[in-house]
């Protein structure tokens, strides 16, 4: 290689470089009437009462009958639900950890299945399931109809 070539090899680098650091600096504005945003880490977390899980809402009312919602739930490591069942199917994809889900009345962690990242699940209307997070933290996205309201199963028994 002539020492004309590699001179101009190094400077097409030293071009393409330069572009790809220029691009990354520039700022894209969002119009807000457009399109809206936040990202994972700036999402303001709503604990539940028990301090097992933390939600985020993106859209709907999941209290209200018939609305349709959107909401983010994020399972904190060692903690899960008992056996309980929703009026209405809901459908469930996993954003990041691993989600454990059991079904039946019969409670027991250990039997549960592990979904990962990008597992897409659907809890069936009034069916019994439990579920929640091991040793790490799982981010769910779950998209349903309202009401949303979590019924505990009857004649569950812990093992």
């Amino acid at each position: 290689m002539t020492r004309i070539s590699a001179l101009r090899r190094l400077s097409l680098v030293a071009l393409v470089s330069v572009s790809f650091v220029w691009l990354g600096a520039v700022k894209a504005d969002i119009d807000p009437a457009a399109a809206s945003f936040v990202n994972l880490k700036d999402i303001q977390w709503k604990e539940n009462a028990n301090g097992s899980a933390a939600s985020y809402l993106i859209s709907g009312d999941p209290n209200k009958e018939g609305s349709l919602y959107v909401t983010l739930m994020k399972w904190h490591p060692h903690h899960n639900s008992t056996p309980h069942f929703h009026p209405h199917d809901r459908f469930i994809t996993v954003l990041s950890g691993t989600w454990w889900v059991g079904t039946g009345t019969n409670y027991d962690m250990n039997s549960t299945v592990p979904m990962r990242a990008g597992a897409v699940v659907t809890h069936y209307a009034n069916k019994v399931h439990y579920d929640g997070a091991k040793d790490e933290e799982a981010v769910l996205e779950i998209v349903g109809i309202g009401t949303a309201a979590s019924k505990p199963a009857p004649g569950f028994k812990k093992e």
